[in-house]
């Protein structure tokens, strides 16, 4: 198993990574999460209020090509969650099937989060298309989904157990940057929407990572990935 950090745009408000990762896995390669859509390329130059600043390139599917990775060769993707800088490029996966929490995928189709509504044509596909998963569970031998909402009902986690590595655990959303994992003092950020259940995820993850020994990945710490090895390179510790 081989793991490629993909730095996929720019927060424009953070100077933090918009992520997505490839699991190079010996069942096939597997994608979590698929970035800011590669439309929006370039409309930071025009739009002072584009959340993301995403050059021509550095979208995921871009990112993947550099790897020698065809996106229409991609069967399985993790989806963490639907946020427009998560799930912006689905279409773009024409043979994958999309494995995501059924909480969440209940709840976007509600329409009850309405930020996720931005891209919801890209995400909103024919429910054939989907895996809903009930909580934590294998999804192949070494990769583990973890439910962990807060930030969004049924965001979902990743940790992988490569063989003869030290774990990886993906917090992503659920704990964006590292001050996070201390449940009892982390800050709630504007787009979480309970309080409650981010710091029972937060003290979930910790757990895990402690009992794990995993190096904790966080979807969206500019400090912390300024140290990273990104793809092309494969991560390593």
């Amino acid at each position: 198993m081989k793991l490629y950090l993909l730095w996929a745009g720019t927060v424009r408000a953070t100077g933090a990574p918009v992520a997505a990762y490839l699991i190079r896995h010996e069942d096939g390669d597997v994608l979590v999460d698929t970035g800011y859509a590669r439309s929006r390329a370039g409309a930071h130059e025009q739009n002072p209020d584009e959340p993301v600043r995403l050059d021509p390139g550095e979208d995921v599917p871009s990112r993947l090509a550099v790897l020698g990775v065809d996106p229409a060769g991609i069967r399985h993707v993790i989806c963490s969650h639907f946020d427009p800088d998560h799930a912006g490029n689905m279409d773009a996966f024409p043979r994958a099937r999309f494995w995501v929490q059924r909480e969440h995928y209940e709840c976007a189709r509600s329409g009850s989060v309405p930020r996720l509504e931005r891209f919801r044509a890209l995400w909103d596909l024919p429910e054939e298309r989907f895996v809903l998963v009930d909580g934590d569970r294998e999804f192949r031998p070494g990769i583990e989904l973890i439910e962990s909402g807060g930030h969004v009902p049924g965001h979902q986690s990743v940790l992988l157990r490569p063989p003869g590595a030290r774990p990886v655990l993906l917090a992503i959303d659920a704990a964006p940057t590292t001050a996070d994992l201390a449940a009892d003092e982390r800050p709630i950020y504007p787009l979480d929407v309970d309080e409650a259940r981010v710091r029972e995820s937060s003290r979930k993850l910790a757990r895990i990572a402690r009992e794990e020994n995993a190096v904790v990945v966080h979807g969206h710490d500019a400090d912390q990935w300024k140290d990273l090895p990104v793809a092309p390179r494969a991560f390593t510790m």
